[in-house]
C-alpha cells in the first residue's frame, strides 16, 4: 500500500483540473496503480484522451500538471 500512496502523493491536483487543459492521470485497477503514457483532459464529468479525445476506459485516482522533461542537452 506504501507505493500507492507514495504514487498518489505525487499526482497531487484537487478537485477536476480546469476545462480543456491536459493532464497527466495516475489509475488503478486489480493489478495496482499506473500512470497513462499520454495526456488526458477532464471533459463534461469524463476522462478522455488529449489527443485523441477518446474516452479513457480506467479508474482515474490523481492528476497533475505534466511535468517538464529534460532533454539532457546542455
Amino acid at each position: 500500500m506504501a507505493t500507492r500512496d507514495r504514487r498518489l502523493a505525487e499526482f497531487d491536483g484537487a478537485g477536476e483540473p480546469p476545462p480543456g487543459l491536459p493532464v497527466e492521470v495516475l489509475c488503478e485497477d486489480h493489478s495496482g496503480t499506473y500512470q497513462l503514457p499520454f495526456a488526458c483532459r477532464y471533459v463534461e464529468g469524463r476522462w478522455q484522451n488529449h489527443e485523441a479525445g477518446i474516452a479513457v476506459e480506467a479508474t482515474v485516482i490523481g492528476w497533475r500538471l505534466p511535468r517538464v522533461k529534460h532533454s539532457g542537452v546542455a
